[in-house]
């Protein structure tokens, strides 16, 4: 079953970037430049390329900064959830950003992290592949043998049919969460408007087989640190991008 590709994504620009300090000291993550294009720039690119024209867009840290650097962007709509009190994480920011993502499938995206070669396309076929009779979320996941950037052990098992299964106890997994998905946002109707990881919501779905996945096509860079960015860097120079 098909559905018409989403037009809203969410996007997460509120955490304090503390593992990017000294260089977030004064500067947001998301304003962060790689071969001088910022981060969530880079973010948002790939979304309007992809027929995004609304992004819900929530801060904390320096959210001045962002909102005033959000203003430039005259390919999209974008609307402010404002975190200024307190930052909700990843499954916190959706519950109170609920009532302004409507009701259709939305995108969620961070913003520490970007494909090679840079194009619209990955996001296109999140949307092509999302079946809501099947499942709840849809992750766009990278193989980690395709990744700079990226320390930890993997993330997930990709099953026959698509469903993800966590690492759990074993000592590594192929895939890694790539910052990028499809969800329904009814997910966050009955969640509480506090601080929590969508990893909670997550599990659920795992339990029920509504978490799946889709492998990224292409190399998959995650900027986490200073030194992150410096590969990153490096290797857009070498490659393009």
């Amino acid at each position: 079953m098909s559905v018409p590709k989403p037009h809203t994504a969410m996007v997460l620009a509120a955490g304090l970037g503390t593992r990017m300090r000294p260089l977030t000291d004064e500067r947001p993550k998301p304003l962060i430049e790689v071969r001088g294009r910022a981060l969530i720039d880079r973010t948002l690119d790939a979304l309007a390329g992809a027929g995004v024209n609304r992004a819900v867009v929530n801060v904390h840290y320096l959210a001045d900064q962002v909102e005033a650097h959000l203003k430039s962007r005259t390919d999209m709509e974008i609307v402010i959830s404002d975190e200024r009190g307190e930052v909700l994480e990843t499954g916190g920011a959706l519950a109170k950003a609920r009532a302004l993502l409507g009701d259709d499938p939305v995108f969620v995206a961070n913003t520490d992290a970007f494909w090679a070669p840079a194009s619209s396309q990955p996001v296109e076929a999140l949307a092509a592949a999302f079946d809501p009779g099947r499942m709840d979320a849809l992750l766009l996941v990278a193989d980690t043998g395709q990744t700079l950037g990226f320390d930890g052990a993997g993330d997930f098992f990709l099953q026959d049919d698509g469903a993800l299964m966590r690492r759990g106890e074993a000592d590594s997994a192929p895939y890694a969460y790539c910052g990028l998905r499809i969800i329904r946002p009814q997910l966050y109707d009955a969640e509480p408007v506090e601080r929590f990881s969508a990893l909670r919501v997550w599990d659920r779905l795992i339990l029920q087989r509504r978490l799946h996945g889709l492998v990224l096509d292409r190399f998959w860079l995650h900027v986490g640190d200073p030194q992150a960015l410096k590969d990153a860097d490096m290797w857009l120079a070498c490659h393009g991008g």
